[in-house]
């Protein structure tokens, strides 16, 4: 079922496999959207450019977790339904928020997430606004990197991860954040070893709220 917010967002709540939420298409005549996806199992999500070559097999069989790939660039993004809050937002081209530079474009969508964690008393938090400031992983895992648009600490630790995929009819802007961080799962599925555990747990942090109290402050933030 859509419903419709304020702002003319068309709310949409989606349940499912990571790779099907991933999957679901922007329509051909788009309108401002906004989905609430919610994994029904844990995913280690690839980048359009990734190769799954980086992931240990073994460990994701062992694991049970499934291995998908999103078609927006990017790092790799664990997606855990019990911690991960993830909201997608689709912006049509030519909306008043459209920008064509790919840099700027989803500084708005950075600053709703920047105040819905102030209404929940989560900060103080800035929206990146400069070049990839890339960690020890490099362009590896999305936590690990700070790209425009994003939300982190005042000392550079990423809250809010956003990527997008852009067509010539709109742009999805696919955004996530975690409850708590715990890099263990990505270490292991990635086999990153002690270097990299140190990485991830310092370049990350949690918002300490339950996903459905930060998804629900998004809605609440979305500009008109």
């Amino acid at each position: 079922m859509t419903t419709t917010l304020p702002g003319g967002w068309a709310l949409r709540r989606l349940r499912g496999p990571a790779g099907d939420l991933h999957a679901e298409p922007i329509p051909a005549a788009p309108h401002r959207a906004v989905w609430v996806l919610e994994a029904t199992a844990p995913a280690l999500v690839l980048g359009s450019t990734q190769g799954d070559d980086l992931v240990d097999a073994a460990a994701a069989a062992r694991t049970g977790v499934a291995v998908v790939r999103r078609r927006s660039g990017g790092g790799v993004v664990y997606v855990d339904p019990a911690t991960t809050a993830w909201v997608d937002v689709v912006l049509p081209a030519g909306d008043p928020l459209w920008d064509d530079d790919v840099g700027r474009a989803a500084r708005w969508v950075g600053q709703a997430w920047q105040r819905a964690l102030a209404d929940l008393g989560v900060g103080p938090a800035v929206v990146h606004d400069g070049a990839m400031a890339c960690g020890p992983l490099g362009r590896l895992v999305c936590f690990g990197t700070v790209g425009a648009g994003e939300v982190t600490t005042p000392d550079g630790r990423k809250i809010v991860g956003i990527s997008q995929r852009r067509t010539r009819a709109a742009a999805r802007f696919q955004c996530a954040a975690y409850s708590r961080w715990d890099p263990e799962p990505v270490v292991e599925l990635l086999g990153l070893g002690d270097e990299g555990r140190r990485a991830l747990a310092d370049a990350t942090v949690g918002v300490g709220r339950p996903p459905d109290e930060v998804v629900e402050a998004v809605l609440r933030h979305l500009p008109a």
